[in-house]
C-alpha cells in the first residue's frame, strides 16, 4: 500500500492505539508490521478472527495471555547448550501453565469462536517438563526438593552451621578472650565466619585475620576453635553449588529438547495477544465487522473517523453503484476533508481486518491500492509551492492508478490561478476517471460541480451549513452541490449590502438584491425547506431506487415530453420539461419559474403529460406569463410597432 496515504491518513495513530492492548514483545512487533491486504481472503479471515475475539470479550474479558518477557532468548541459549538461570526457568514454567489456561479458556469458547478457539490445540502443555520445573524451582532459586543429594547437603551445611555458632558464641561468653574482642558479635567475611578483636590483641587471639575494619583498629579473626568446621562448611557449599548447576543444566537440556513445541506456543501465544488486542480496540469504539466486495462499491452508514472517537459527526455515503466519482463542495472547515480521511482510514483499517466504526449494512471496497493528495504539502526546504506539491502527488496517483484503485484529492485545483486551476483540476478528473478508478474529491469551483452534474458517472455532494447558525453541519448530502455561503455569511456578520451585491455582479455577472429582510429569510426558508425534504427521504428513495434501475440500463432513453412533470435529484425539486431532449441527451427544466439545461439521466418521471392536462392544451399557460401571452394573440392578429415579446433562456 502506498506509504504517502498511510502517512497521510494517519494510519499509524490506529496501529498506537492497538498497541496499548498487547501485552507481549512479539505482539507488538505484529502489529508494527499490520499492513492493509488486498487478498480479499485473507482480509475475510483477520476479520473473522477479531469478531470471534470481540465475541469472546463479552462472554469472558479475563483472557489468560502473559507478557512471555526474555521467552525467546531463554529458548536461544537453551539450544545453544548454555545453562538458564532459575528466573529463565520460572518464565518457561509461566508459559506452560499460561498454556495450560488457554486452552482450558479456548475449550470453553469453541462455540463463540470456533475458528480461533482452534489455534489452541496447536499449543503443547509439556505437563511433565512444567511439573519438574515447578519442583525444582520454588521462588527464584533451586528448592532442596530438586534432588536428594541437594537435600542431604543443605541439611548437612544446615548442621555444621549451627555447630559454628555455638562455638562462636562460646568464644562470645569466655572471660578468656572478653577483654580482646571489640564487640561480641557473629559476623560473615568472605565466606567465613569470624570475630572482632582488637589489633592489639591480635597476637595473643588464637586464630587467623580474615578482614581488618575501615580504621585499622579492629581485625576480624577466624577463631582456631572453628577451622575444621570451617573447612566442612566450604566443602558442602562447593558440593551444593555443583549440584545446583548439575540440576539447572538437566532442566536446560530439557528446555533444548522441547524448544520446537516451545516456540510454537510462544508463537500461538503471540497471536492470540495480536487478535485481542483488535478486538479491545474494537470493543473501545463499540466498532462492527463490515462487509467487503471486489465491485468497488463504498456504502458508509453512520461512519465515524476513529481518531474522532464519540465526537465525530457520523457519516453516511455511497459511492461505486450508479457512478464511482464523488465531487464533495461545501464551506472551508466543513467536514469535508474529515470525510474524505474517514472514507480512506476506513477502508486501510477494513483491509488490515480491523472493525470499523459504522452501522449494520455498511460495505467497502477492497482496493489494490489507495491513492492521496491531501493538504497543501508545502516544503520550505524543496521550495515547493502549494500547487506544484499537489502536481507531484497527482502525477504519482497517475503512474500507480487504474480500476482498482481508490484515488482521493482535496481542494481540485487548489494553489494557482483559478481560471486554469479549474481546467486543470477537470482534466485530471477526466484521466483519473478513464482509466478505472473509484474518485473522491474535493471542490469549491463551480465549474467542477457543472462537470460533475453532466457527466456520467459522476455525482455531486455537499457538507451540510446552517445559514441560520453560520456553523458547519459536518453532514455529507449526495446529489446536491453546496456553495461557500460568503456572500450570505458576510451579510449577516455585518458587511455594507451595497459591497455584497457588487461583489455578487462581478462574481456572477448578474445583479441581485440582497435585501437582509427578503432575501436572507427567503434563505432560510430554503434551508427550512431542505430540512422538509429530508425528513421526506422514503419518497426520495422510491425515486432513486427508479432513477437507479434506469441508470442501470445503461442511462435508456426516458422519451420525456414537452409538459411531464419530472423530479430532478441533483436539485431535490420537481420540475416540468419545457423542452425535449436534444442530441447530447440534454434537457430543458422549468422548476419554480426558472429553467435549466440539465442532462436526462439525472430526471425522474413522476406524471406523465397525458395525466396532468387535457388533450390539446396549450402549454403557453404554463411556460409564459399573462403579459407574454396578451402579446402574443395581439401579434397574431396585427402588426403593432415596438411590441415585442421577452424570452426567458
Amino acid at each position: 500500500m502506498n506509504q504517502n496515504t498511510m502517512n497521510v491518513l494517519e494510519f499509524n495513530k490506529v496501529i498506537e492505539e492497538i498497541k496499548k492492548y498487547a501485552l507481549s514483545e512479539k505482539a507488538l512487533e505484529m502489529i508494527d508490521n499490520l499492513q492493509p491486504s488486498t487478498d480479499i481472503d485473507i482480509i475475510h479471515n483477520r476479520m473473522s478472527e477479531t469478531t470471534e475475539a470481540v465475541a469472546m470479550l463479552k462472554v469472558n474479558a479475563s483472557i489468560p495471555l502473559i507478557s512471555m518477557t526474555g521467552m525467546q532468548s531463554s529458548i536461544l541459549k537453551a539450544q545453544k547448550n548454555m545453562i538458564l538461570t532459575p528466573e529463565e526457568l520460572s518464565s518457561c514454567q509461566n508459559l506452560l501453565e499460561a498454556v495450560q489456561r488457554v486452552r482450558k479458556y479456548m475449550s470453553k469458547m469453541q462455540s463463540i469462536g470456533p475458528k480461533i478457539a482452534s489455534y489452541a490445540l496447536s499449543m503443547y502443555e509439556l505437563l511433565e517438563l512444567a511439573e519438574k520445573i515447578q519442583r525444582c524451582i520454588v521462588n527464584g532459586r533451586v528448592d532442596d526438593r530438586a534432588s536428594h543429594d541437594l537435600a542431604r547437603i543443605r541439611s548437612r551445611i544446615l548442621i555444621v552451621e549451627d555447630r559454628i555458632r555455638q562455638k562462636l558464641n562460646d568464644i562470645l561468653r569466655s572471660t578468656a578472650y572478653k577483654g580482646m574482642l571489640q564487640d561480641s558479635l557473629i559476623s560473615s567475611r568472605n565466606g567465613r565466619y569470624v570475630v572482632p578483636v582488637q589489633r592489639k590483641d591480635m597476637r595473643k587471639f588464637p586464630g587467623q585475620v580474615i578482614d581488618t575494619s575501615s580504621t585499622g583498629s579492629t581485625v576480624f579473626m577466624e577463631p582456631a576453635a572453628i577451622a575444621l568446621l570451617q573447612q566442612e562448611y566450604d566443602l558442602l557449599q562447593l558440593e551444593e553449588k555443583n549440584e545446583v548447576y548439575r540440576i539447572l543444566a538437566d532442566l536446560s537440556e530439557k528446555i533444548a529438547e522441547h524448544q520446537r513445541e516451545l516456540a510454537i506456543n510462544i508463537e500461538v501465544m503471540a497471536v492470540y495477544d495480536f487478535i485481542f488486542a483488535r478486538a479491545k480496540y474494537s470493543c473501545s469504539l463499540d466498532m462492527k465487522p463490515i462487509q467487503l466486495n471486489r465491485t468497488g462499491i463504498i456504502e458508509i452508514y453512520q461512519g465515524r473517523h476513529p481518531l474522532l472517537g464519540q465526537e465525530a459527526v457520523p457519516l453516511d455515503l455511497k459511492i461505486g453503484q450508479n457512478y464511482r466519482a464523488l465531487i464533495i463542495t461545501g464551506p472551508n472547515t466543513g467536514g469535508k476533508t474529515v470525510a474524505l480521511k474517514t472514507v480512506g482510514l476506513l477502508t486501510l483499517m477494513a483491509q488490515c481486518g480491523l472493525h470499523v466504526p459504522v452501522a449494520e449494512g455498511s460495505q467497502l471496497a477492497v482496493f489494490s491500492n489507495i491513492l492521496c493528495d491531501i493538504g497543501d504539502g508545502q516544503s520550505i526546504e524543496q521550495s515547493l509551492s502549494t500547487f506544484s506539491a499537489h502536481v507531484k502527488n497527482i502525477l504519482m496517483i497517475m503512474e500507480a492508478c487504474n480500476e482498482s484503485a481508490l484515488v482521493i484529492m482535496d481542494e481540485m485545483g487548489a494553489g494557482t490561478d483559478p481560471g486554469e486551476g479549474h481546467g486543470f483540476a477537470i482534466a485530471v478528473l477526466e484521466e483519473v476517471f478513464r482509466r478505472g478508478a473509484t474518485i473522491l474529491a474535493t471542490t469549491h469551483y463551480g465549474e467542477i460541480k457543472e462537470y460533475a452534474l453532466n457527466t456520467p458517472g459522476f455525482e455531486n455532494g455537499c457538507m451540510a451549513f446552517d445559514i441560520k447558525t453560520l456553523q458547519p453541519l459536518y453532514k455529507l448530502q449526495i446529489g446536491n452541490w453546496g456553495d461557500s455561503n460568503a456572500f450570505l455569511i458576510a451579510l449577516r456578520l455585518g458587511m455594507d449590502r451595497h459591497i455584497i451585491e457588487r461583489a455578487h455582479e462581478i462574481t456572477y455577472g448578474e445583479r441581485a438584491n440582497y435585501e437582509i429582510e427578503t432575501n436572507i429569510n427567503s434563505v432560510l426558508d430554503q434551508e427550512d425547506l431542505k430540512i422538509e425534504m429530508a425528513e421526506k427521504a422514503e419518497m426520495q428513495e422510491v425515486y432513486k431506487a427508479k432513477e437507479s434501475r434506469e441508470r442501470n440500463s445503461h442511462y435508456s432513453k426516458k422519451n420525456l415530453k414537452v409538459g411531464d412533470r419530472v423530479y430532478v435529484s441533483t436539485m431535490q425539486r420537481s420540475g416540468v420539461i419545457y423542452e425535449e431532449e436534444n442530441g447530447r441527451g440534454e434537457v430543458v427544466v422549468m422548476v419554480m419559474g426558472k429553467k435549466y439545461v440539465i442532462n436526462q439521466k439525472r430526471l425522474t418521471l413522476e406524471i406523465d403529460r397525458q395525466d396532468l392536462y387535457p388533450e390539446n392544451y396549450d402549454m403557453d399557460i404554463i411556460f409564459e406569463s399573462k403579459e407574454n401571452r396578451k402579446k402574443r394573440k395581439t401579434i397574431s392578429k396585427r402588426h403593432v410597432e415596438g411590441l415585442t415579446i421577452e424570452k426567458d433562456e
